[in-house]
C-alpha cells in the first residue's frame, strides 16, 4: 500500500501517460482524434480505482471514492465512445485543429493527448485525498497491527459531509443522464435536423449536462473534505468549471451551434440560461441586467448581437 501522496500521484501520472500515448497512436493510425474525449472519461475512472486499490487510507473511504469515481469514468467514457466516436466522423473541433496545424498535426496531437492526461491527474485530486484519508485511525491500524481489547479503533465511520457528497453525486449523475438522453432522443428524430433542442432540461439551460458535470466534481470535493488537506479537493470543481465556461466547453460548443443553426440558436441564447437551470426570458426582453448578465451570458465568440 502507498501512503505517500506524491508517489501515488506519480504512479497515476504514469498510468494516464501510457493510456493517452496508446490513444494517440490509435488516433494517428485512424486519422481521427475524437477518441481523446472517451479516454478523458475512462482515465478519470482508472485513476480513481487505482488510488482506491493502492492507497493506505481507511477501507471505507477507499471503497466509497473508488466506486463513485469508477462509475463516473465508465459513464462518461462509454457515453462519448458510443455517441461521438464509434461509426462517427472526426469531431469538428479536431478537424479544425488538424487543418490549422497542418504538417505538425501528429506532433501537436501527441502534446494535446498528454495534456488531457494531465488534466485528468489534476481532476483526480479529490480521489487521491479521499483514498489516503485514514478517518482518524491510529497508526497501528495502518501498519496492520492487532487492535487493542475493547472497541476496535480501526473501525471508521464515513462522515456526514462525505455522505452528503455521495448524495449530491447521485443527483448529479441522474441529472446528467437525463439531459444526455433528452438530447440524444431529440437528435435521433429526423424532423429535428438542424433544429435547436429546447425540450426538457434543455428548455431551462443551454448546457444542463455541463451543469451536472460541475455538480459531480463538487460532490467529489465534499467526499474528500474530511481528509487532511481535503480543501484541496475543491481545486477539481474550480478547474472543471473554468474549463467548461472559458476553454473547452461552452465557447466552442456554442460557436459550432451558431455556425450550424444560425439565428435559431442565437434566439435560444438570448432566452435560455447558459448553465444554471432557470426561467426563460421573453424573446423581446431587453439586454440582461444584474444577475441576469451572468445567468444568460453569451460567449463573445458566437457573435453576440449580430
Amino acid at each position: 500500500m502507498i501512503g505517500n501522496p506524491w508517489l501515488l500521484l506519480l504512479v497515476g501520472w504514469g498510468t494516464v501517460a501510457l493510456c493517452f500515448l496508446a490513444g494517440w497512436a490509435y488516433a494517428t493510425r485512424r486519422g481521427d482524434a475524437s477518441i481523446v474525449d472517451a479516454l478523458w472519461g475512462y482515465g478519470l475512472g482508472v485513476l480513481g480505482v487505482e488510488y482506491a486499490l493502492l492507497a493506505d487510507g481507511a477501507p471505507e473511504h477507499r471503497i466509497l471514492i473508488g466506486v463513485l469515481s469508477g462509475l463516473t469514468g465508465l459513464k462518461i467514457g462509454t457515453y462519448v465512445l458510443v455517441t461521438r466516436v464509434l461509426g462517427k466522423e472526426e469531431d469538428g473541433r479536431y478537424l479544425r485543429l488538424r487543418e490549422k496545424w497542418g504538417a505538425n498535426a501528429t506532433r501537436n496531437f501527441l502534446v494535446f493527448f498528454q495534456a488531457q492526461g494531465l488534466l485528468d491527474l489534476v481532476l483526480s485530486t479529490p480521489f487521491l485525498l479521499a483514498a489516503l484519508d485514514q478517518g482518524g485511525r491510529p497508526q497501528a491500524c495502518v501498519d496492520g497491527a492487532a487492535p487493542l481489547a475493547g472497541a476496535d479503533p480501526c473501525d471508521v465511520s464515513i462522515p456526514a459531509l462525505a455522505w452528503a457528497g455521495a448524495a449530491l453525486w447521485l443527483v448529479a449523475s441522474v441529472g446528467e443522464t437525463v439531459a444526455d438522453r433528452q438530447l440524444t432522443r431529440f437528435r435521433r428524430d429526423p424532423r429535428n435536423r438542424g433544429q435547436v433542442c429546447d425540450e426538457g432540461l434543455w428548455r431551462v439551460s443551454r448546457h444542463p449536462n455541463y451543469f451536472f458535470q460541475i455538480l459531480t466534481w463538487v460532490a467529489f470535493a465534499l467526499v474528500a473534505t474530511a481528509a487532511p488537506w481535503g480543501w484541496l479537493g475543491f481545486l477539481a470543481p474550480l478547474v472543471i468549471t473554468l474549463s467548461i465556461i472559458l476553454v473547452t466547453g461552452i465557447p466552442p460548443t456554442e460557436a459550432q451551434s451558431v455556425r450550424s443553426r444560425g439565428e435559431a440558436y442565437r434566439r435560444y441564447q438570448r432566452t435560455t440560461p447558459v448553465l444554471v437551470p432557470w426561467r426563460r426570458r421573453r424573446r423581446d426582453a431587453g439586454p440582461p441586467r444584474g444577475l441576469d448578465r451572468i445567468l444568460y451570458w453569451i460567449p463573445p465568440e458566437t457573435g453576440r448581437g449580430r
